[in-house]
């Protein structure tokens, strides 16, 4: 069965006559659009608390998932939950081949639904440098370009080969910077800091899946650092 999908820019929902909202986070030009047989989690964010709050009664793991989360959580909230969910479709008892994962946005340029996959995102909470470091994890290619975001949206792009080199950027000339590695085989991995919220780490998410790459590679391994 299709479903189709109509513009919202809350989510409302409603359990035991309480009404929640889900704030998603926004993009613009995604490249998806249109996803048939899916079944939603959600992830709300609880102001007073400051915490975060997961609805997944009506996940089916032959479907895809779509996982609406608030944007104003934060990653070290929203990650673990993130993992969780992964965990579960993956160690389901019936699964369905190419059924997916997608995080739900608000696409602003279409003025209706837009949608970023994750399926085969592994997500590792340390930095890739101090990942790669660590000799059980030689087998990942050494020549690497490591992109930090930090609080504020402070960029760093760090290249490893034979020498160690940082250098500042910002979100306007991020795929630009990004393309001058683009001559050899890089691979690229992408480092976030907990404290982030949704919506930055969709941001840079949906600015990413526009840059057209040649010679280099965007790990699927996302670092979610303190």
């Amino acid at each position: 069965m299709k479903h189709i999908l109509t513009f919202f820019i809350t989510v409302l929902f409603f359990s035991c006559d309480n009404e929640k909202i889900l704030q998603l986070p926004e993009i613009s030009n995604s490249k998806t659009t249109e996803i048939d047989d899916i079944s939603p989690a959600y992830l709300f964010y609880d102001s007073e608390k400051d915490s975060i709050e997961l609805n997944r009664k009506n996940l089916i793991s032959t479907t895809n998932w779509l996982v609406n989360v608030d944007k104003r959580l934060k990653l070290k909230l929203v990650i673990p939950q993130i993992k969780f969910l992964q965990n579960k479709k993956k160690n389901a008892g019936h699964k369905k081949e190419g059924a997916k994962n997608y995080f739900t946005c608000n696409d602003t340029s279409i003025k209706n639904l837009g949608f970023i996959e994750f399926t085969g995102t592994e997500y590792i909470e340390d930095s890739s440098v101090s990942y790669l470091s660590n000799p059980e994890n030689s087998d990942l290619v050494y020549e690497s370009i490591n992109l930090k975001i930090d609080k504020h949206s402070k960029l760093t792009l760090i290249q490893i080969d034979t020498n160690l080199v940082a250098t500042k950027t910002d979100k306007n000339n991020l795929l630009k910077d990004l393309k001058k590695y683009d001559t050899k085989g890089f691979l690229i991995y992408l480092n976030f800091n907990e404290n982030l919220n949704f919506q930055d780490y969709i941001t840079y998410k949906s600015l990413l899946e526009n840059i057209n790459l040649k010679e280099a590679k965007i790990s699927n391994k996302e670092f979610i650092f303190n």
